[in-house]
């Protein structure tokens, strides 16, 4: 499973994550669910953790439900959902795992001294309770 992003959007992430540095930035991923999936924009949202805001992102799902409201009104799918790692590798957590659903995309933004360093991928297995990697395709 692949998932283009274009290099304009992966920026608007990096900066995204830039700017909630230290503290986890997360948004949406808006395109075409077909395969490969392609992102055409992105979304920020806001992280509503209550506690760790460093290691934890939370959307609210009112503020979910609008992004997807969005999409399908330009006929597009809300595909994924992406956030950073501050000083941390752009791995999924055990928290991302405990949130994650198999139908989204997850990018995930390492972040170190406020300067974007990896990006990763990855699609939610549920039925082996994993992450597997995804490959990202930057156009």
């Amino acid at each position: 499973m692949t998932i283009e992003i274009p290099r304009a959007i992966m920026r608007s992430i990096e900066d995204h994550a830039r700017e909630a540095y230290p503290e986890e930035g997360c948004g949406f991923l808006i395109g075409q669910m077909s395969e490969p999936r392609r992102v055409e924009a992105s979304r920020r949202a806001q992280n509503v953790a209550v506690a760790h805001r460093s290691r934890r992102y939370t959307i609210d799902p009112l503020e979910l439900l609008h992004a997807d409201d969005e999409a399908r009104k330009k006929g597009l799918d809300l595909i994924g959902i992406y956030h950073s790692h501050p000083d941390h590798p752009a791995a999924p957590s055990e928290f991302d795992r405990s949130r994650a659903t198999s139908w989204y995309s997850y990018v995930i933004v390492s972040v170190v001294d406020r300067q974007p360093k990896e990006a990763t991928a990855w699609r939610f297995d549920e039925a082996a309770g994993v992450f597997r990697p995804q490959e990202l395709v930057l156009r």
